[in-house]
């Protein structure tokens, strides 16, 4: 974005890990801790997509993992491996959604998968984390899920199924984490992403609607009357990252323009 709201010097000395980052919010999210001044490694599957990404990002130190987050086997030694290191002191949990659909036509087998790179990654995640954070005094996990938590959305029942899941497991942990470790949720609403893209190409093919018929019903339901751009999510993330956002636990904070009704 043209002004950045956060001093470049406030997370030196920092190091976070985002998952997810080859794109979208990830990407974003990416790109605001390291022009906060963290050292910042990106995770995702794209080997491309990361080295140009650790190229731009802003400062120094950056590192990449090509990882897929369903293998947890090799997760678990990679991070491991990393940590011997140096503690990652920021951790941004974060993957791409399940396909769409009924949730009641999705068989079993549909939900291993997702909750493997979800839910299962996560908490391998933290769990591996959470000793570098405690002995360093600070720790920031922030979990990317959705405003499905608040209000399932139509459609995408797996994905709703999982983001609640996400939720409570965050909430739990936020009453279990040393108070010198916080854990929230950022819940995005309609956001300028290809992920928002394959949900209207997938309401396309089952209804018939127009890509204009379909962005018209959603920004209907948006006070904002526009998408979210990907940089606006990742600066609320960066933000609840700050050594000053230490009372800040356990919430869901949604980046959606206005559009969920609920308190």
């Amino acid at each position: 974005m043209d002004k950045f709201p956060y001093s470049e010097t406030i997370l030196v000395g920092y190091k976070a890990l985002v998952c997810g980052a080859s794109k979208g919010i990830g990407r974003s999210t990416a790109m605001a801790l390291a022009r906060c001044g963290a050292k910042v490694v990106v995770c995702s599957r794209n080997e491309e997509e990361l080295k140009s990404l650790v190229e731009e990002l802003p400062g120094e130190g950056h590192d990449m993992m090509v990882m897929d987050l369903e293998n947890l086997e090799l997760l678990d030694e990679v991070i491991s491996e990393k940590l011997k290191q140096e503690p990652f002191h920021i951790l941004i949990n974060n993957s791409a959604g399940p396909p769409g659909g009924p949730l009641i036509d999705n068989k079993i087998q549909d939900f291993e998968a997702p909750f493997k790179r979800h839910l299962h990654a996560s908490h391998l995640l933290v769990q591996r984390c959470l000793p570098g954070m405690t002995v360093s005094g600070f720790g920031r996990i922030v979990n990317i899920i959705s405003t499905s938590v608040k209000e399932p959305i139509p459609n995408i029942g797996l994905s709703n199924t999982l983001r609640g899941a996400m939720a409570s497991w965050s909430k739990t942990l936020s009453r279990e984490l040393p108070p010198c470790i916080t854990i929230n949720n950022i819940l995005p609403g309609f956001t300028d992403t290809e992920r928002l893209d394959s949900l209207a190409d997938s309401i396309h093919q089952k209804t018939g609607k127009s890509h204009d018929e379909i962005n018209h019903q959603w920004m209907s339901q948006v006070p904002i009357q526009r998408l979210i751009h990907p940089d606006e999510t990742g600066i609320a993330i960066a933000f609840l990252c700050l050594p000053s956002s230490g009372g800040i636990r356990g919430v869901s904070l949604a980046v959606d323009g206005g559009r969920l009704r609920s308190i």
